[in-house]
């Protein structure tokens, strides 16, 4: 399924995008470019689910604003020069669009949840605890079915590199590196969606 990235008034990513990254530069670039192959990616797999499994409104919003903090961290691989740990960058993002809900007087809380939950394939109290994250001790764990979708999509790309989609292999070879648990956890989505091998 393509999915083109329209950046008009109508849309609501568009405008929360252009209120946090107001000027065309290479860092909103990259952004677009990423978020829009995530979303097309969770769009394509949610045409394989029975009508109605995920609201893809949501899935389209939330893939577009998942990454929207990353300008307050320090990445300069990926263009980011703020002084923030990039692992951060999820409850950075849900802080803004709450901001940004509060001050135009709408709801943005389902793509702030989106935000901080779709790291990794999902992050526990007790991983934060013991790997002394530069989080808030609390699950970031996604829950429902567009949380779980966007989090599985946006393992198979990077923001950095040549930006290709991953094969499903590396993918899991990547989510094995941060642990047994985490592994399960991308198994876990992968198997809800239908997502296999060689395969969308």
């Amino acid at each position: 399924m393509s999915f083109n990235v329209d950046l008009s008034d109508s849309t609501l990513y568009g405008r929360v995008i252009a209120h946090f990254y107001p000027a065309d530069s290479p860092l909103r670039r990259l952004l677009l470019k990423h978020s829009s192959q995530v979303a097309a990616k969770a769009l394509a797999i949610a045409g394989t689910l029975p009508a109605g499994s995920v609201d893809e409104y949501v899935v389209i919003n939330g893939a577009m604003l998942h990454d929207i903090g990353i300008k307050e961290c320090h990445a300069p691989g990926i263009l980011c020069y703020g002084d923030r740990n990039y692992i951060c960058h999820g409850t950075i993002g849900a802080d803004m669009l709450r901001k940004c809900a509060a001050e135009w007087g709408i709801d943005l809380e389902i793509y702030a949840r989106i935000c901080e939950r779709h790291t990794g394939s999902g992050i526990t109290a007790d991983e934060v605890r013991i790997q002394a994250l530069p989080l808030p001790v609390r699950d970031y764990l996604p829950e429902t079915g567009e949380e779980k979708l966007i989090a599985l999509a946006d393992k198979f790309f990077s923001k950095s590199g040549d930006m290709a989609e991953k094969p499903f292999d590396k993918v899991r070879r990547s989510m094995a590196k941060f642990g047994p648990a985490s592994l399960a956890r991308f198994d876990e989505l992968c198997a809800l969606f239908g997502v296999k091998e060689n395969a969308g």
